[in-house]
């Protein structure tokens, strides 16, 4: 009996391993690229033959030692839908298949951001959003050091309607549907991105070797043992700090989310704002937040509290209801709930605020309100506060996911036999603390990438970092402004293309909402560059040369379209020059004919120039005629020029 048993899991054990497998890329409603030869890949049992009916054709392959096998289908024209039918053993049947460009959307949370995030701003946009040749694929956050993934863990092609167009990267739909619009291609989007991540961790292991520091704290991570170590240290450290903070806040304990709660002996401070800049101080902690308003009357079903962005985290009462939470510092705060909660007269909101390291508090200059129907109560000014408890600042995580090579084995590698058309990138925040490496892992990044894909040429476009942070009213330093400068040095390398976003930004977020034109300005990249409308203005200003003439340098740039401008014809401004000493100052600038003249009297040898440097560079309004910002550079004029 025993035998029996034995022969029949033996048996059963072989059948389910000679079952074709294919990758999560291959699959119902995929779009596969046009007009290049394409791979239709998967595992099977060693020696095992495959076949693939398409199109009135068969092709044939056998799986080798390791089980692996690949047709190669000829290239195909942009069209649809298709059906694929793959036998062996069993029998899998693809459907609803397009041909048209592939792109892969990558880099970190501006590019990862979700059409979800920016559902109030382009509300009519996303009811209208039902268009299935626009299809995205999801690749799931994840990491791996010890070697490259041949698949993921999860995914599937979805199209676009107005509930499955929430997930979609905004960059990289807002681009599609201008592609779309103007070729009617079917476009596959796959979004690879990650929040917070580096540029070193999409590098492969034999691009990061050319950079040692790197590499060494790579090899820290390839057996998995240091990251294991690690996460647990971290979960441990994160679960005992917020377990802590729960069991000793006494707004916890008195309830002080109720709506009757005396608050008489509550000290107020001015919302939006930051606590450490009143009376409480720089603590860490949970405070409470309360304030009283007054409804005349309810007469909708839905209201929504929106409470601009808080830090870190919030949990939010309507009349000791809850509304809403969220759990980290990025999202807009944005709660919809039913009305029923609210009642004529007065009314109480409570907010429960968890700050675990720096400033706790309310972003200024965001909306705070709550409306119902045609009627809106503004929540800006005084509200009372109380601290539920002091906490000393949660310690740092490491963020092992981020470390060098772990993304590009997981979240790329499995990509490498799909033929794309070519890539958006959107990075740069997390390398901000050293911009001066940056051009070299981009090169070395678009190197791997091209390599991986056997294009020599693919095409790489990528966003330039916007304006963010207060502006500042004299000249200096920035390294979000020499980041730019990297970024715009990349553009050496053929191929590339890159967006100007200075003017789409927003001081006191991270995560600018405008994702329309982002993805706009790409696709004007992508037209010019890709789709060969060589005519097409893509691009504002870029600086060119600088001639000296006396104490004056007389600037040319590329890319002026049909003329450069001073956005809303005010003065030019956001250049400044330095002399041998390299002191900056703001520098007078006009603009003659296709060049821009620029001068401060007391420089009487200028020697550098730049434009736009700065972290939010807001009043820089250099511009083309066609609407496009210009570049931010820094410059040194030739000595032979002086």
């Amino acid at each position: 009996m025993k035998k029996i048993a034995l022969f029949v899991a033996l048996f059963l054990s072989v059948s389910l391993f000679s079952q074709i497998k294919l990758p999560r890329l291959i699959s119902d409603g995929m779009i596969l690229q046009r007009d290049v030869k394409v791979n239709i890949w998967g595992w099977a049992s060693p020696k095992e033959k495959v076949e693939l009916d398409f199109n009135h054709k068969t092709y044939k392959a056998l799986a080798g030692e390791d089980g692996k096998w690949m047709i190669v289908l000829p290239t195909q024209k942009a069209g649809g839908p298709y059906e694929m039918t793959l036998k062996a053993s069993n029998t899998i049947v693809l459907k609803n298949i397009l041909f048209g460009d592939v792109w892969v959307c990558s880099g970190q949370s501006n590019m990862e951001l979700p059409m979800e995030r920016l559902k109030y701003k382009y509300k009519d946009i996303i009811a209208k959003a039902d268009n299935s040749n626009i299809r995205q694929f999801l690749v799931p956050d994840q990491y791996f050091f010890e070697s490259q993934k041949s698949d993921f863990s999860s995914g599937e092609w979805i199209s676009t309607n107005p509930v499955s167009v929430l997930q979609f990267s905004g960059v990289g739909y807002f681009f599609a549907s201008e592609i779309y619009e103007k070729y009617k291609i079917p476009i596959g989007l796959i979004n690879s991105a990650l929040g917070g991540s580096p540029a070193e961790s999409w590098i492969n292991e034999d691009g990061i070797k050319k950079f040692p520091e790197y590499y060494q704290e790579y090899l820290k991570f390839k057996d998995g043992t240091l990251e294991k170590q690690i996460d647990e240290n971290d979960r441990k450290v994160s679960s005992n700090w917020y377990q802590l903070l729960n069991n000793t806040d006494i707004g916890l304990k008195n309830k002080w989310s109720e709506p009757e709660l005396e608050d008489s002996d509550w000290k107020t401070m001015n919302i939006p704002g930051y606590w450490a800049d009143n009376e409480l101080g720089n603590v860490n902690g949970a405070v409470w937040f309360r304030k009283e308003f007054t409804v005349a009357k309810v007469n909708t079903a839905t209201a929504k509290l929106v409470l601009g962005r808080i830090v870190d985290a919030d949990s939010v009462y309507v009349n000791g209801n809850f509304v809403g939470t969220t759990s980290y510092m990025y999202p807009p705060r944005i709660y919809s709930f039913n009305a029923d909660i609210l009642k004529e007269g007065k009314n109480e909101i409570a907010i429960r605020v968890i700050n675990n390291t720096g400033k706790g508090g309310f972003v200024t200059e965001k909306p705070y309100e709550l409306t119902f129907g045609n009627d809106s109560i503004d929540l800006k000014g005084s509200w009372k506060y109380k601290l539920g408890t002091k906490m000393l600042p949660l310690p740092g995580q490491t963020f092992v996911r981020w470390k060098p090579v772990g993304l590009y084995n997981a979240m790329i590698a499995p990509l490498k036999n799909y033929p794309i058309k070519g890539v958006l990138w959107y990075q740069g925040e997390s390398s901000t603390k050293n911009p001066s490496e940056y051009l070299a892992l981009m090169e070395t990044l678009i190197a791997n990438w091209r390599e991986q894909w056997h294009q020599e040429k693919l095409p790489f476009l990528f966003v330039q970092l916007p304006n963010f942070m207060d502006p500042k009213p004299e000249p200096g330093e920035s390294n979000w402004a020499a980041l730019r400068q990297q970024q715009l040095n990349t553009l050496k390398v053929p191929n590339t293309g890159m967006t100007v976003t200075i003017d789409l930004g927003e001081w006191n977020d991270i995560h600018p909402l405008n994702k329309y034109d982002v993805g706009r300005r790409l696709a004007l990249q992508a037209r010019k560059l890709v789709y060969g409308e060589k005519n097409l203005v893509a691009s504002g200003p870029v600086f060119k040369a600088a001639e000296q003439k006396g104490n004056r340098l007389i600037l040319s740039f590329t890319d002026i379209g049909t003329g450069l401008i001073s956005k809303d014809n005010l003065p030019l401004k956001g250049f400044a020059i330095a002399g041998d000493d390299g002191k900056f100052v703001w520098a007078n600038a006009v603009i003659e004919g296709d060049k821009v003249v620029i001068w401060n009297d007391s420089i009487t040898n200028p020697s550098k120039v730049r434009y736009a440097w700065a972290d939010n560079p807001s009043d820089a309004n250099l511009y083309n005629k066609e609407n496009l910002p210009a570049s931010p550079f820094e410059a040194t004029v030739n000595l032979k020029q002086r």
